[in-house]
């Protein structure tokens, strides 16, 4: 018994190591988190790793929503070869695709995102024969204001784009005036010195 299961043991590590047995798996990666203001529109970011080469034809992209209360879960987005909008249901007319497959991208965008689309969306992707694997999912809080960071963050880029402009026309203008006290000390610098008259050798 000790030497058929030492055989058998080595015949799996054969196996194993030629990759026969590797295990393939999808890896989902996405935001944990999304805030986005009532009525904007957000971007629902979800990249994935395939064991297997990316074939843009067979991969099968599947978005769906689990809403905070009570209720089913509803699909939101397909894509197969190409982008399968909800022809149907709240998100019907809402949802773009913003993906690209050959660069591992399965992210789409929310138009005009309202209170009841808060909940947990879920990105699943398929790679065939990659097909087993985590999927993604983000919790998205629509909200009625920005939160403070990103207010923070917003007045910072405009006030710093502010300075900037500001710092540059001083600069600009500074260097005008000094020109100009330079031409007011020395003016005879400035002037173009005569120009000397050349004699017809022929006279």
């Amino acid at each position: 018994m000790c030497v058929k299961g030492l055989y058998f043991l080595t015949v799996l590590s054969g196996l194993a190591a030629s990759g026969v047995l590797q295990v393939s798996g999808m890896r989902i990666y996405t935001s944990a988190n999304v805030e986005a203001v009532n009525g904007t529109d957000v971007r629902l970011k979800c990249t994935f790793q395939s064991s297997s080469p990316i074939i843009p034809n067979t991969v099968v992209i599947s978005w769906t929503f689990r809403p905070l209360g009570p209720g089913r879960e509803e699909s939101v987005f397909h894509y197969q070869q190409r982008a399968y909008p909800p022809v149907e249901g709240i998100f019907r007319k809402r949802i773009l695709w913003d993906g690209n497959i050959a660069g591992s991208d399965a992210s789409i965008i929310i138009r005009q995102v309202k209170f009841t689309y808060n909940g947990t969306y879920i990105c699943q992707v398929k790679n065939p024969p990659d097909v087993h694997g985590a999927v993604g999912e983000i919790r998205l809080r629509v909200v009625t204001t920005a939160s403070f960071s990103e207010l923070l963050l917003l007045t910072l880029a405009i006030g710093g784009g502010i300075a900037a402009v500001v710092i540059l026309l001083i600069i600009i203008v500074y260097c005008r005036r000094c020109k100009r006290r330079q031409r007011q000390r020395h003016p005879e610098e400035c002037e173009e010195p005569p120009r000397k008259e050349r004699k017809d050798p022929t006279a």
